[in-house]
């Protein structure tokens, strides 16, 4: 709430034009009521499955456009690379970013077996090193999760997935004192029995999956219920382009993270959410189309 708050005051400095955009802070009842109401034309969402799920009932029901854009497991495919040190630092820093707490965060790590150990190993590193505190202190790198629930729900996950044989390799605790911090975790060893191979992990852990070729490697990105966004590295741009084209992902980028900009259409598919946020195609979500004919 306080975000949208401060873009409001940003807006309206700006000179918009007022009621252009105003914060409605209101309980779920009053949101269905909202949607039902004809003055309302379509209806745009970012949250998770379950409230993505409710909102496109309530639209449906009263035939209203939505964009839902809802939770991510993405795939963060290393297929080889010059430099094993720097690759897995950039994966740090793109998997830490808020914490952890991204849909389109390259949550599982998918990383070829010649690699793969030295790759884990920096990986872990990098999560020993944050320094949890005050985001306002400068001497902090590492900030609390938005709540004490989701750093509970995500320690259950980490734990489960310890319980049933995964490997970790750095984190996996909350950390005590003020503030809903989790340590920055590893871990390896993911099976399809734990919650962490079909779950979202929505915060800071990241899971890295050893595999032996390109097929096993497109295989493992795309089971998964989710298909929000997913990255390939590697030396061989059409290698990677090659491996890009076959993942069942809304969106995907090559030698870079996933992120996102104004210009360009932010989405996904299967339960990751419908139709697209930002840039032309996220604009022309909510245009109503007309035909106009005129005969000879």
């Amino acid at each position: 709430p306080r975000s949208a708050l401060a873009m409001q005051d940003i807006f309206d400095e700006a000179g918009l034009p007022k009621g252009a955009y105003v914060n409605v802070f209101a309980s779920n009842e009053q949101v269905e009521d909202i949607i039902a109401d004809p003055r309302i034309q379509g209806v745009s969402l970012t949250g998770s499955e379950r409230a993505g799920a409710a909102v496109a009932e309530i639209a449906g029901r009263n035939l209203k456009k939505v964009v839902l854009e809802l939770g991510g497991s993405d795939p963060y495919i290393v297929l080889d690379t010059d430099n094993v040190a720097a690759a897995a630092k950039t994966a740090f820093r793109a998997r830490m970013g808020n914490s952890g707490q991204a849909c389109n965060s390259p949550k599982r790590m998918i990383v070829m077996e010649d690699i793969y150990d030295e790759f884990v190993a920096e990986l872990a590193g990098h999560a020993r090193k944050v320094r949890p505190g005050n985001p306002a202190d400068p001497e902090t790198t590492f900030a609390p999760l938005s709540s004490q629930p989701a750093a509970d729900t995500l320690v259950e996950q980490i734990q489960d997935a310890v319980d049933k044989g995964a490997v970790l390799h750095a984190g996996g605790s909350a950390i005590a004192g003020p503030g809903s911090f989790v340590e920055p975790t590893v871990l390896t060893g993911i099976t399809p029995q734990m919650r962490a191979y079909s779950e979202e992990l929505f915060g800071p852990a990241a899971m890295v999956y050893k595999v032996s070729s390109e097929d096993e490697a497109v295989a493992l990105a795309n089971d998964t219920a989710f298909g929000l966004g997913a990255a390939v590295f590697s030396t061989d741009v059409e290698r990677a382009r090659r491996v890009a084209d076959r993942l069942e992902a809304g969106m995907v980028s090559i030698s870079r993270p996933g992120g996102s900009a104004a210009e360009l259409p932010f989405g996904g598919n299967k339960r990751s959410g419908v139709a697209r946020e930002l840039g032309p195609l996220g604009m022309d979500e909510f245009v109503n189309r007309r035909l106009l004919y005129i005969a000879d």
